[in-house]
């Protein structure tokens, strides 16, 4: 049935050699190589049977006739053509399969780009994206399980394989007034979210709310079961000096706070400690001694709108979806929405990102300013954007489908050692546009596909071009969106959704790491582990 398995890395490919009279299981033995020699390495392996079907993201059986991708929370089971099963006896990795080649399974751990972290670099704060520092220390090694009758899938949600929405907010714009409105109204439809804050307030804004002016509000949404966290501890950036004084003598206001979430570029900042050269342990000392174990990884994996929410249907995450979601924009508005997704989310390449933002710079300074010496900088930007975007639609049919760098793998939640301690990171959904993002149609589609997302919102966000927002005027919430939270309100207490706070949607799905499957001499699965997970058999 196994026709070989090979060990790559990045000092060379070792064939490893085993049992061929195998029963139930292959344990590959890891024990030859030092893993902390390198940070990603994948397993190779290939079988005399084609890969017939996989058990997909939504828990259902899908033919092999597309791309395979399962990482820590997608069942890592397959099925040959002879009909033999064939599942992990651990969640570690990324389980991918190209449909071309069904009868290699590649075993990945740590691949480019699947656990990202966001970087800002020189001078300008020039953003690169690098991998997490992970420990590979397995708590069995990798075996390959091949069950007579049946497998085992875990559920993401806490409420049985169901749906899982969670918010964290960015509270950029929050005031005293609209923190309590929020606060009511996220009470009246039952909804929990992972709520930012400023400890100080030190702004350019008068009214914006702080832990500091608005303690006693912000506790009251501590009390009605909201997390809060850390956005940052300020809204405007002090001198380095002042912000490390800050940053490394602020008290927690509350106990067990452990979410940071980066605010623009303080210096601080976890996206920004390389370029400040921050002492890294030192860095995860502070956090350590504060309690906070999980940061942003300043990354979305796109944009929420009609069609695209759930951040492990891959499929959500391509210039074809995102079109569909605004096909009732006006061709001028649907062209700038895609030239910027293009840019943003297909590419996610800085220097495409900075010539955009100049672009648009220059375009103001031209048209509105009428700043005639900025036309040159304006061509010269326009030109090579053009390029790039006019070859994604010379290649349309090939490039609408192909899933965003930086959300092929869902890493949606994953850990990276900062020196010696693990964090975790999250990546979030952009979501702006409440009344597309949060239809009835998005929800029924996410509890259909046992989706999940984690979204990175602004619910006080004042400005009139963002469409969809929470609040039609300062003081008073957009009537279809409250209808559109109405109905997620209804089917989180119909618990056909999970909403979690982050912290609590980490504490169960660290559950994932714990899993060891066996199996035994008549060929049935078995837990070795005790993760509270919540669990059913597959055939």
């Amino acid at each position: 049935m196994i026709q070989s398995i090979i060990i790559i890395t990045p000092l060379g490919n070792h064939a490893v050699a085993f049992d061929a009279d195998y029963s139930f299981k292959l344990t590959i033995n890891l024990s030859l190589f030092d893993l902390s020699d390198f940070n990603s390495f994948d397993i190779k392996i290939t079988f005399s049977d084609s890969v017939s079907e996989f058990r997909d993201h939504d828990y259902t059986w899908k033919k092999c006739t597309k791309a395979y991708i399962a990482n820590q929370f997608i069942p890592k089971i397959i099925k040959l053509q002879n009909g033999q099963l064939v599942q992990a006896n651990l969640t570690d990795g990324i389980w991918e399969i190209n449909h071309k080649t069904p009868k290699i399974l590649f075993w990945r751990f740590n691949p480019e780009i699947s656990s990202p972290i966001t970087n800002y670099l020189g001078n300008e704060n020039r953003k690169t994206i690098s991998s997490a520092n992970q420990k590979f220390d397995f708590k069995a090694n990798p075996t390959l399980l091949f069950p007579k009758k049946e497998a085992v899938e875990f559920s993401r949600s806490k409420k049985p394989f169901t749906a899982v929405a969670c918010f964290t907010d960015h509270c950029d714009f929050d005031t005293a007034e609209n923190l309590t409105l929020q606060r009511k109204f996220f009470k009246k439809h039952q909804i929990k979210i992972t709520k930012g804050f400023f400890l100080n307030h030190f702004s350019k804004r008068e009214d914006n709310a702080s832990f500091q002016n608005q303690k006693e509000e912000l506790l009251k949404w501590n009390e009605d079961g909201h997390e809060l966290c850390y956005h940052s501890l300020s809204q405007s950036i002090k001198p380095d000096t002042e912000s490390f004084a800050d940053f490394s003598q602020f008290v927690p206001p509350l106990n067990d706070m452990k979410v940071w979430i980066d605010h623009g570029f303080q210096p601080y900042n976890f996206s920004l400690i390389k370029n400040k050269n921050f002492n890294e342990n030192q860095f995860e000392e502070i956090l350590y001694k504060k309690q906070i174990n999980t940061l942003w990884n300043y990354i979305d994996s796109g944009t929420a709108t009609n069609g695209v929410l759930n951040q492990f249907n891959t499929t959500h995450f391509t210039l074809s979806s995102f079109l569909k979601g605004n096909k009732n924009q006006g061709l001028i508005k649907k062209m700038q929405l895609m030239i910027k997704n293009i840019i943003f989310h297909y590419y996610n390449e800085e220097d495409l990102i900075l010539k955009y933002k100049n672009a648009a710079s220059n375009f103001k300074k031209v048209f509105f300013q009428k700043k005639t010496k900025s036309i040159l900088h304006l061509a010269k930007d326009v030109f090579k954007l053009s390029i790039s975007v006019f070859s994604v639609f010379l290649f349309w049919n090939t490039n609408k489908t192909r899933p965003y760098k930086l959300a092929k793998y869902s890493p949606i939640l994953f850990k990276h050692s900062i020196a010696e301690k693990d964090f975790y990171i999250f990546q979030t959904i952009e979501m702006l546009d409440f009344k597309k993002s949060l239809s009835q149609q998005n929800i029924q589609s996410l509890i259909s596909e046992k989706g999940v997302f984690i979204a990175h919102t602004y619910f006080s966000v004042p400005m009139e071009y963002h469409v969809g927002r929470l609040f039609s005027t300062p003081a008073i919430i957009d009537q279809k969106v409250s209808e559109n939270f109405k109905y997620l309100g209804a089917k989180i207490k119909s618990k056909d959704i999970w909403n979690p706070t982050l912290s609590e949607l980490i504490e169960y799905w660290a559950n994932f790491e714990k899993v060891i499957l066996d199996i035994d001499l008549n060929g049935n699965i078995c837990e070795k582990s005790s993760t509270g997970l919540q669990r059913r058999k597959v055939i």
